[in-house]
């Protein structure tokens, strides 16, 4: 897998913790993944375990997908939490950037994945670091690597499989 990352962090952890409620230290991360379509398995190995864990907070998963829907059977076999996952879907190419800020910002989300197209902006990485410090969030810009775009040294990619989506 190939990321490029951008940290944003505060510890602010509170120096004496209440049984019972989850420890979040005030932390803000966006990685932008680079997939390959012919690299199925690699996003069930490398992301999920992340999203499992994410998935035991008490907010919500923002999936902004460009044109699949993701299947529920899918969801569920992976150990994601069904009821506090959301997908939003047919996004306009160029929406999908704003929508991750503003749901990064707003701290009702433990993380947003976005599908796009282009490679980011450093104004675009900016402000994505900066929405997912405000929001205490994580955001993983998912981008497929072209063919023709390949560098000689081959980086491992990750894929939603297919199989996600119905």
């Amino acid at each position: 897998m190939y990321t490029s990352g951008y940290v944003n962090r505060k510890s602010l952890a509170p120096a004496t913790a209440t049984v019972g409620q989850p420890q979040h230290s005030t932390t803000g991360l966006i990685s932008e993944v680079l997939y390959r379509e012919d690299q199925p398995m690699m996003t069930q190995l490398l992301l999920l375990p992340l999203l499992q864990q994410l998935g035991q907070q008490d907010r919500w998963q923002l999936w902004l997908t460009p044109q699949q829907k993701l299947s529920r059977q899918w969801v569920q076999a992976s150990g994601l939490p069904l009821s506090k996952v959301m997908q939003v879907s047919q996004m306009l190419p160029g929406a999908t950037l704003e929508s991750m800020i503003r749901a990064l910002r707003t701290g009702n989300y433990s993380v947003v994945i976005g599908w796009v197209a282009e490679e980011l902006s450093e104004e675009d990485q900016r402000l994505l670091a900066s929405a997912a410090e405000e929001g205490n969030a994580m955001g993983f810009v998912m981008r497929p690597v072209r063919a023709t775009s390949q560098p000689t040294r081959q980086f491992s990619g990750l894929k939603i499989h297919s199989n996600l989506y119905h």
